[in-house]
């Protein structure tokens, strides 16, 4: 339901914050106020100086998507703010195109300082970008091709009489995980690479498909894990789940208890890697 009166008062302070210089208007002189004025809003927006007088005044007609699309361009809002616009103008937010691929450069930066295995995902399972310390538990992924990184595939071409099926924790992570897919489809309705994605696994893969057909929807959450690698021997630890704000991507960072035998494994690979 729209609120014109949070969103008059909205659209008046994201203008006060804006200089000329800032969307690339000359400063000029004899400005008696800080941020744009509401002429240069209305020709950035592409829309009559009345027209946004009347919305900054709370007064006037429902504002269209089309309008509020140009004012979020004008003004410089960010993903939350334009959804936040939106919302006060009485509109659904537009919907995202697809999942970000693009990792920030601070959480790769932050990746490489962490000492636990570490890596990050997008909302398709995909593995974009991973620590040294993680190679011993999904491989050197640098060696393959993008389309081998996708965590989703790597679980469920396992066999169906894989010993790993035999195992509650795997069902449950395999669950909550198609849960979380599914709540990743519908916030990018028609994405190509989201539904060739599902498309493939339910024609390849009927654990998948009978998981799928439950329509349960989960966002990804911890959970504990303990598995017995061929090197490293038993191990047992909290996989947490950092979401990555603005872009939808998670870092899954293995978390291992202090004093036990898998923090022990965790720090002698910490060592090792520093070492070299």
């Amino acid at each position: 339901m729209a609120d014109r009166n949070e969103l008059a008062a909205f659209l008046r302070t994201r203008r006060n914050r804006l200089c000329p210089s800032d969307v690339g208007l000359p400063d000029g002189i004899n400005r008696r106020a800080p941020g744009l004025r509401r002429q240069e809003v209305a020709q950035l927006a592409g829309i009559s100086v009345d027209y946004y007088i009347r919305m900054e005044q709370a007064r006037g007609a429902k504002p269209s998507r089309q309008v509020l699309s140009a004012l979020a361009r004008a003004l410089m809002l960010s993903v939350d703010e334009r959804d936040y616009l939106f919302r006060m103008g009485g509109e659904n937010p537009p919907m995202v195109a697809g999942p970000d691929r693009t990792v920030p450069q601070s959480i790769r930066i932050m990746l490489d300082n962490l000492a636990s295995p570490a890596y990050v995902v997008d909302a398709t399972y995909e593995v974009l970008a991973w620590n040294r310390a993680a190679l011993p538990f999904i491989g050197d992924l640098a060696t393959i091709p993008d389309t081998e990184r996708n965590m989703i595939r790597w679980m469920f071409r396992q066999p169906a009489d894989h010993g790993a099926w035999s195992r509650d924790d795997t069902i449950r992570f395999a669950r909550s995980t198609v849960a979380d897919l599914r709540a990743a489809y519908a916030r990018y309705p028609g994405n190509p690479a989201i539904a060739s994605l599902v498309t493939e696994l339910l024609g390849t893969a009927p654990r998948f498909a009978e998981m799928w057909s439950s329509h349960d929807v989960e966002v990804r959450r911890g959970h504990r894990k303990e598995i017995h690698h061929p090197d490293l021997g038993p191990l047992e630890f909290e996989c947490q789940v950092l979401h990555i704000s603005d872009t939808d991507q998670r870092m899954i960072v293995y978390c291992a208890t202090p004093n036990t035998p898998t923090a022990a494994v965790f720090h002698s690979l910490a060592t090792q890697i520093a070492s070299h």
